[in-house]
């Protein structure tokens, strides 16, 4: 197929991997030119489309430009068309967004779950712990790690009861992308080996959506940590 468009991005950036895993599940190709951070995305040219200069940021053949990951995950315009699509159902056949409404509705709910319940606090965790948010205390610490925790409980039941092993009907969708990214972020920085036990049908469902075939290029080794970030004493 064709190439749909041009992304400026880092292939180990969360956002930048579902974008190019929905498009190995789709057999779709998406043109990736160098990048250089606080240097491509401030010229003229680049600011001119993506004025934040924010990454992930696509552009298609018609000049037609997004930015934010499930955005351009979910949107594009083809550049073998003349009318909006979206990128996901370049390829129909795959149900990446759902085969029905309610389906669909599913993979929105659980996209936005990833975002709002796992990564925010996975980000604001990270933070921090490294110091950029400046002094922080440790009930604001385990506070944030307690309410990711509970999101997890859930998550980790819910998937307890679905026989497919995936988040919407039998079929792989943007929701278990959205998942196994999210997943193999909170296995660098909130979930060491003891938490990772706790949640063992999170886990597989990583195991799961990786080994679909050109997802494992995308993902590449998840490079978990042993133990989680831990308050730090200032």
């Amino acid at each position: 197929m064709a190439v749909i468009g041009k992304l400026w991005g880092y292939q180990a950036q969360r956002q930048t991997k579902v974008i190019l895993a929905v498009a190995a599940v789709s057999g779709l190709d998406i043109d990736m030119p160098h990048f250089e951070f606080m240097v491509t995305n401030r010229t003229p040219e680049f600011l001119e489309n993506f004025p934040l200069g924010k990454i992930p940021a696509f552009e298609d053949a018609t000049g037609f430009a997004l930015v934010e990951g499930i955005a351009i995950a979910r949107h594009g315009k083809s550049s073998t068309t003349s009318h909006s699509t979206l990128l996901c159902s370049l390829a129909p056949e795959s149900g990446l967004l759902g085969r029905d409404p309610r389906e669909r509705a599913l993979v929105d709910q659980w996209v936005q779950f990833c975002e709002l319940e796992i990564m925010t606090f996975n980000m604001e965790i990270r933070a921090l712990h490294s110091g950029r948010l400046g002094p922080y205390s440790k009930e604001l610490f385990e506070g944030l790690i307690n309410r990711q925790a509970r999101s997890l409980k859930y998550l980790e039941t819910y998937l307890a009861s679905c026989s497919s092993g995936l988040l919407v009907g039998n079929q792989i969708t943007l929701a278990d992308v959205a998942l196994a990214a999210s997943t193999e972020h909170i296995g660098r920085v909130t979930c060491g080996a003891a938490e990772r036990a706790l949640y063992p049908n999170i886990f597989v469902h990583y195991e799961k959506v990786v080994s679909i075939p050109g997802m494992k290029e995308v993902f590449g080794e998840p490079e978990f940590v042993q133990e989680r970030l831990a308050y730090k004493e200032s």
